[in-house]
């Protein structure tokens, strides 16, 4: 089973490491004031009222109300620049000019905070386990005299907080448990922190990117924010462009290449879709490779990302293995086409390329018994089938670690595996360049990537 939508799984809150926890002391003090539950009224109200009062300590006692009171789980922006980073900016001129209205497409009035202003708002998430009444989430706010404006999207509440304050407005986005996963994505490491109630010392982190490739720590999020760098986490499209935009413009230096995080499925799926945006270079480079090789007829209708976790261990593990077996160790590991049909198609996304079913829909290829590749996408549309329904085609773009190739002219419908010493098959035809076709005959040395729904 397949899913478009889940629930985020995230890391549990830890200490950090002994190494670094010697220096991070005023951050656990930070973290203590918004998850300690045993805080006492007149605590807060001094984080309220007084002499030493700023915006920061008022954001701090409504993310304690969430976080302390109602099970949110803060993350975000919030925990990058105040709780670890300790950075703090203010626009020029009065804090009521640090505020603007904008209407967005279903009319609604939304309020946006000046750019400049950092930390810039609070982001939570509402508790899953439990209901969350807004009633009595604005009924604590006004315990504390703190002044609000409501907004309800469907997905989220946008909250306006102490428009008409001294210290100047914030805003707060209470976003539902159950949303899209458009909304999940994480754009940069140093975004994906989050705190939990009575983790007083602990930070947590949203989505879990500490597993293979990625193999990124808490400690190295914390050390990145607290030198301005980040990594990017998913394809840049225009708006995570506005966003890197927005950090460099802050003084941050971004890290390496983009890497593209999907956060994993829930326990009872085992495989989750997110479209890749139309506006990526991938996503153009893609359609106009069909358009090249297909026919320029073709239309594109979406692409969308595949995490399979469960294929995604049994690839690197076999990549692993080929790689100690090859020069310098490289794996020549190389991103393919492969088109199918009918029932192939879920199984190829929730099972990989099994060699059990190798040739149910073709019968025997060219080079025998194995799952065959291209880079030319005009081949591996040979493969696919109309749907009857839709009239759509499936192509699955592939990771594939094809280790020693075996270059091959002469066809061969009886093998069963590559040669002795080598991994694959480079299966080329006289005079014909673009025909070549690649061919394993191992599970697990093919990881379908990217799902591409089309016509032609």
């Amino acid at each position: 089973m397949h899913v478009s939508f889940f629930i985020k799984i995230g890391v549990p809150p830890r200490i950090i490491k002994p190494a670094m926890r010697k220096t991070c002391l005023d951050i656990e003090e930070k973290i203590s004031r918004i998850t300690d539950s045993k805080r006492t009224s007149i605590d807060l109200w001094k984080s309220l009222k007084g002499s030493k009062v700023t915006r920061e300590t008022r954001m701090e006692v409504v993310a304690w109300i969430a976080v302390s009171k109602f099970d949110c789980r803060l993350e975000g922006g919030f925990i990058r620049d105040w709780i670890v980073g300790n950075y703090t900016a203010r626009p020029s001129g009065d804090p009521s000019t640090w505020l603007s209205y904008n209407t967005n497409a279903a009319g609604l009035s939304l309020p946006y905070l000046n750019k400049d202003l950092i930390p810039s708002d609070l982001d939570c998430h509402l508790p899953s386990h439990k209901y969350f009444d807004i009633d009595k989430f604005l009924d604590n706010l006004h315990k504390y005299q703190i002044e609000y404006k409501v907004i309800r999207e469907d997905w989220r509440y946008i909250i306006l907080l102490d428009e008409n304050t001294k210290t100047g407005p914030f805003t707060m986005d209470l976003i539902e448990p159950h949303v899209a996963l458009t909304h999940d994505r994480i754009d940069f490491d140093v975004s994906n922190l989050s705190l939990e109630k009575d983790y007083t010392k602990e930070l947590g982190m949203r989505v879990d990117i500490t597993y293979k490739p990625y193999s990124i720590e808490l400690e190295a999020i914390v050390d990145n924010i607290k030198k301005k760098r980040f990594q990017v986490l998913r394809p840049i499209d225009k708006y995570v462009q506005v966003r890197i935009d927005k950090m460099k413009s802050r003084g941050w230096t971004q890290l390496g290449q983009p890497m593209h995080v999907i956060p994993n499925p829930p326990p009872k799926y085992q495989v989750v879709l997110v479209p890749l945006p139309d506006s990526t270079e991938l996503y153009k480079t893609l359609v106009q490779q069909m358009k090249t090789y297909i026919n320029n007829q073709v239309y594109v209708l979406s692409i969308d990302q595949i995490k399979n976790p469960l294929l995604e261990e049994a690839y690197l593990a076999m990549k692993q293995l080929i790689a100690k077996q090859c020069k310098g160790q490289n794996p020549n590991e190389r991103e393919l086409f492969h088109g199918t049909a009918g029932d192939a198609i879920d199984g190829i996304l929730n099972d990989g390329f099994d060699d059990r079913y190798w040739g149910t829909n073709f019968g025997k290829g060219k080079w025998g018994h194995g799952a065959y590749f291209a880079d030319n996408p005009g081949v591996s549309h040979r493969y696919t089938g109309v749907n009857p329904i839709d009239q759509t085609r499936i192509m699955y773009y592939n990771k594939v670690v094809l280790g020693k190739e075996s270059i091959v002219l002469e066809q061969n419908n009886e093998l069963m595996s590559a040669p002795k010493g080598y991994h694959s098959i480079h299966g080329q035809f006289s005079g014909k360049p673009d025909d070549d076709e690649y061919i394993v005959y191992r599970y697990g040395q093919a990881l379908p990537y990217l799902r591409i729904t089309y016509k032609a």
